[in-house]
């Protein structure tokens, strides 16, 4: 399942179910899709976010699984919220809603 987070003020972004309800916990909500943030919840859910982000290590579990035929490198969770991280900045700038909806 893909999701896609979309507000008025940023292009839509698109990510991996797994990966974005994880986020979404982050930010403190309960990860239910399809959701929104009202504009005056923004800020709260950034800062949650980033503050997560942080607190989470460069190098994530998943980035040491070696089952990849290719063995590419996994890309970290922090890396993956940081489109995110830019949607609902760019969304309490202008103080907008922000939603989010599955793509099945």
């Amino acid at each position: 399942m893909l999701i896609t987070f979309s507000c008025p003020a940023y292009a839509n972004i698109t990510m991996f179910g797994d990966v974005a309800v994880q986020l979404l916990k982050m930010m403190g909500h309960s990860g239910t899709v399809p959701s929104a943030l009202n504009a005056e919840n923004v800020q709260a859910a950034l800062k949650r976010l980033e503050a997560a982000v942080e607190r989470s290590p460069v190098q994530d579990a998943s980035m040491n699984d070696s089952d990849d035929e290719n063995n590419e490198p996994a890309v970290s969770l922090s890396l993956r919220a940081l489109p995110l991280i830019e949607l609902l900045r760019a969304a309490a700038k202008e103080k907008c809603n922000v939603m989010w909806n599955s793509n099945k």
